[in-house]
């Protein structure tokens, strides 16, 4: 195992490894536990009773966290003509066409989240496989292959996420940042396992949510008692 360092190691006794802690008590010491002097990102895992390798157990969807994720969000739009006109009213960051294609095939990504227009998917399937591994390749499942471009540029620079489950049966997702205090990054977790739970497959048997986990970039992961979901979304 790789060494930890002796602030971790102070964050770590702030917290009881072995006890899993109400939604309120966790987000208040995730942000307890922050000791870089960077605003870190507080993440959540959470651990569902699905099997991805089943077509019919797949979680995958989009939320837009109400308080955002504390960052700038860098649009790219695919569009031609009349719709490049509407993304760029809309406040995307760049847009264009085969000219973007060309430069993202010489090595730029500067950009956090692509949309694209229906009938620009043939071009952008050309550079598919750069786009695709760094989670950047427009879908039409998470509302980002779409004719309605502001809708879309206006909810990812809102702060709008898009997940899956892993192999493990795990989503990770961001909340937010440390900056944001506690009340904030729990109205983001309330909308994300909201948004969770109404995606429940009907195939899941028994229990769903299996664990969930809160933790700052470079702090200890803090365990929640999911039995307590519905008392903390009420």
């Amino acid at each position: 195992m790789p060494k930890r360092g002796k602030k971790y190691l102070q964050a770590m006794q702030k917290i009881d490894t072995s006890r899993r802690h109400g939604f309120s008590e966790a987000v208040e010491m995730a942000l307890g536990t922050s000791y870089v002097n960077f605003d870190e990102t507080v993440d959540v895992a959470v651990k569902l009773g699905v099997d991805p390798r089943h077509a019919d157990q797949m979680v995958r969807g989009t939320v837009v966290l109400p308080n955002g994720l504390g960052k700038k969000v860098k649009v790219l739009v695919f569009a031609k003509g009349e719709k490049e006109k509407e993304a760029r009213d809309a406040g995307a960051d760049f847009v264009g066409a085969e000219e973007l294609v060309e430069k993202i095939k010489g090595g730029w990504f500067g950009f956090d989240k692509a949309v694209a227009t229906p009938d620009m998917m043939g071009t952008v399937g050309k550079i598919g496989r750069l786009l695709g591994p760094r989670g950047l390749m427009p879908n039409a499942k998470s509302g980002t292959v779409t004719f309605d471009l502001p809708k879309a540029v206006q909810e990812l620079k809102a702060g709008k996420i898009d997940f899956r489950v892993e192999k493990a049966g795990i989503v990770h997702v961001p909340m937010g940042k440390v900056s944001f205090g506690a009340e904030k990054i729990k109205q983001n977790l309330a909308a994300f396992l909201e948004t969770i739970l109404r995606l429940k497959p009907t195939s899941s048997k028994g229990t769903y949510l299996k664990g969930i986990a809160i933790s700052t970039t470079m702090g200890p992961g803090i365990k929640i008692d999911a039995t307590q979901v519905k008392d903390f979304l009420k």
